[in-house]
């Protein structure tokens, strides 16, 4: 029989213990956040549909997204025992430049649709993180903005090839003034996929005041409120706005991008450049062959064609062909450090996120971009350690099986 006693008043008080209370409700929010889900909640709640969707969805049915991040939990692990490893070494040389984290702020389009500090947000998390950011084509925030925000740390650019060639010779001519050190030549997006939330949302660049937005906003004040007492959006390269994303895709855009285009901005281009949305082993193989820097494995976030191939799923055999000395990076599905980590073990250089960067932006502006990081830091560390590996040079091919549900039938 268990002995009884009455409660000790003293014992209870002793359990007592209240913390104090936080009364900054960003603050707040965003220290209850623990992982980029999380995040993604928070931001879901406070952001308008139209927009939230935009960078929630992918294309069409939305397949390729969800293969890209099914892959990522489709991983197992492989620790060492016995391999202490209390303090990790999470930096890395990429492309002639340091990065105190094995990721980049990867390049989004009408960010500060998102929420009004749009890529300012973003630079200044990642020049306080000691990582790069990456400008997009479309961006909000102008190349020289971007570099007033972060002029010691790394700026990459992300360049689209335009119908009219000239703004994307300008577009490469600014970046390199600016010092950005590296182009991020992007060939996955000839025209617009299909981004099937934005047509159902109805929703066009500027955001248009109809019954639908305005009775989503009724509870999102704040979101309206910024977006209205803030400067009028600006992009890097379109003059002119109105219509969906997909239709300004669609004008500014050139289905006869080439190799040809690809010769033309290496000569306009002083620094490192690399291709990006590359999805086959034949493509990874010829673009070294040609002397670029390197390449991103990236099927644009599953935003462009559904059903395209899985980035992850494609490293490995990438690695393989293109040998040890030629950069590969990878973006697409990553939502989480040990996503990072898998990467890195199974042969990439670096990553890219996205929209676990915008999620953060979404929930708390800069400061929800500065939880992003933290919160991969936290993760990518803690699974270094559980895996026995004190830097990312230890990781190797054996820490990690990828576990596949979609097997190529045979032909």
């Amino acid at each position: 029989m268990v002995k009884r006693q009455f409660p000790n008043p003293v014992e209870i008080l002793d359990l007592m213990k209240f913390k104090k209370p936080e009364l900054n409700g960003r603050k707040r929010r965003l220290d209850a956040a623990l992982t980029i889900d999380d995040l993604r909640i928070i931001a879901k709640r406070r952001t308008p549909k139209a927009a939230f969707d935009y960078t929630d969805g992918s294309a069409e049915g939305e397949v390729s997204l969800t293969r890209a991040r099914q892959a990522f939990e489709d991983v197992e692990f492989h620790p060492g025992i016995l391999k202490p490893a209390p303090d990790v070494d999470t930096s890395v040389e990429i492309l002639g430049g340091p990065s105190a984290l094995p990721f980049a702020i990867a390049p989004t389009g009408f960010t500060r649709l998102m929420q009004t500090e749009g890529e300012v947000a973003g630079a200044g998390a990642a020049a306080a993180a000691g990582i790069p950011f990456t400008l997009s084509t479309l961006g909000t925030t102008s190349i020289e903005g971007v570099k007033e925000v972060n002029p010691e740390g790394r700026n990459w650019f992300q360049l689209y090839v335009m119908r009219d060639r000239e703004i994307s010779y300008e577009l490469t001519r600014r970046a390199a003034a600016a010092g950005f050190d590296t182009l991020h030549f992007t060939v996955d997006t000839p025209v617009a996929g299909a981004r099937l939330r934005d047509k159902r949302n109805g929703f066009s660049i500027p955001p248009q005041l109809t019954l639908g937005t305005i009775v989503n906003a009724i509870p999102r004040p704040w979101w309206w409120y910024d977006f209205l007492t803030t400067p009028k959006l600006e992009f890097a390269s379109l003059s002119t706005t109105g219509g969906t994303v997909g239709e300004l895709l669609d004008a500014a855009m050139d289905p006869t991008i080439s190799y040809e285009d690809l010769a033309v901005i290496r000569d306009l281009w002083p620094g490192k450049i690399v291709i990006k949305g590359v999805q086959n082993v034949e493509d990874s193989v010829r673009l070294r062959d040609a002397g670029v820097d390197g390449i991103v494995l990236s099927n644009h976030g599953g935003r462009q064609l559904d059903r395209a191939p899985i980035p992850f799923h494609l490293l490995p055999s990438v690695r393989k062909a293109v040998g040890d000395d030629f950069t590969v990076m990878i973006d697409t599905g990553i939502m989480n450090g040990a996503d990072i980590v898998a990467a890195v073990a199974l042969g990439a250089d670096f990553t890219m996120i996205g929209r676990a960067y915008l999620y953060g932006l979404m929930a708390g502006g800069r400061e929800g971009v500065d939880r992003t990081i933290a919160i991969l830091r936290t993760e990518i560390e803690r699974t270094m350690r559980l895996l026995g590996v004190a830097s990312l040079a230890e990781l190797e091919p054996g820490h990690v099986t990828q576990l596949q549900r979609l097997v190529p039938v045979a032909r």
